[in-house]
Parts: C-alpha cells; sequence; structure tokens
C-alpha cells in the first residue's frame, strides 16, 4: 500500500511540475504488420565491406514475410544475380517489456543465427543496432527501415569501425508488393 501511494505522489508532482502525465511506452507489437505478404526484392551489396571497395553486385527476387503470431515474424529471401544465388532468412520478434524488436538473419551458409539487432521505429522509421565481430574486430552493424507502405519498402545495413561516428552502407533492398 505504501508504495501505491509514493506512486501517486510521485505522479502528483510529475503533474505539477510539467503540466502533464508521462507518457507510457509506446507498443511497437504491429510495428510490421505491414510487411507481412510477398514482395519482389532488388537488392544491392557491396562486395568488400569496410575496405574502401566500390563493387556492388545486384540482386532480384522474392521475399515472403509472414507473421507468426503478434509481435513475431518470419521472412525468407530467395535472390539471383550474376554473383550468384543468395538466400537469407530472418526471424522479428517484438519484446513487450522493452518496447523493443530483436532482428536475427541466418543463411545456408552460416548454420546459426546472428547476433540481434534491436530497436524500434519512430517517425516512419525502423532503427536497430548490434555489435559483432567481423574480420578480426568489433563493429557497429545498423539496419534502417524506412519509406514503408502497403506497396513498397526500403531497407539498408551499414557497418561503422569507429563506435558509430561513421557508417558505410553495405546492403540497400528495395521491394515491391507481389501479394498478401
Amino acid at each position: 500500500m505504501e508504495g501505491n501511494v509514493r506512486s501517486v505522489a510521485t505522479m502528483a508532482a510529475l503533474v505539477l511540475l510539467f503540466g502533464a502525465t508521462p507518457s507510457a511506452p509506446r507498443d511497437g507489437t504491429h510495428d510490421f504488420d505491414w510487411d507481412a505478404g510477398t514482395w519482389r526484392t532488388h537488392q544491392r551489396r557491396l562486395v568488400h565491406p569496410l575496405t574502401g571497395s566500390t563493387t556492388w553486385v545486384t540482386y532480384t527476387g522474392t521475399d515472403v514475410v509472414s507473421k507468426i503470431w503478434d509481435g513475431a515474424y518470419r521472412a525468407a529471401i530467395q535472390a539471383d544475380g550474376a554473383s550468384g544465388h543468395l538466400e537469407i532468412f530472418s526471424v522479428r520478434l517484438y519484446n513487450p517489456d522493452a518496447h523493443q524488436w530483436s532482428i536475427y538473419f541466418t543463411n545456408p551458409a552460416s548454420g546459426t543465427l546472428t547476433i540481434p539487432l534491436t530497436g524500434s521505429f519512430a517517425d516512419g522509421r525502423g532503427e536497430f543496432v548490434d555489435q559483432e565481430p567481423y574480420q578480426g574486430r568489433m563493429i557497429l552493424v545498423r539496419f534502417s527501415v524506412s519509406d514503408f507502405s502497403e506497396k513498397t519498402c526500403h531497407f539498408e545495413q551499414a557497418f561503422s569501425a569507429d563506435d558509430g561516428k561513421t557508417w558505410e552502407t553495405n546492403f540497400i533492398v528495395d521491394e515491391e508488393r507481389i501479394s498478401g
């Protein structure tokens, strides 16, 4: 009971100080609802990230995204290009306590899920970051979602080897909805 009285007193003090009640954290459970369906995907991948390389390869294929339950999605990308076949599988999970998404990736060559990128959506953009080893050093990885609608979407991945001071975009995906 004493804790409830303190909570009410704290809330009252905040209202007096700021003139409003603090807002509850945003529920992002449905942030990826727009993405469920089948998409035609156009991808560009930087061949040698963090080396100064400017050589890109392109792929075209499909991305099939399905809802597992509220706050959980899976996506399977199959694409082909001049440099070969690309397969990527991802799982997106929403943590309602943290109000954040975790995004995991894998492919046939790795056999494991990546370290999760974590983040959230704000102002029409999703930002997800992790720290992981890359070529013998720790780097930051950023995955962003922008310009999404019922018909199109845009994803980018970027690496930073200097703790986020600079970023090098190394994977760009533009998609158009086929169905769903």
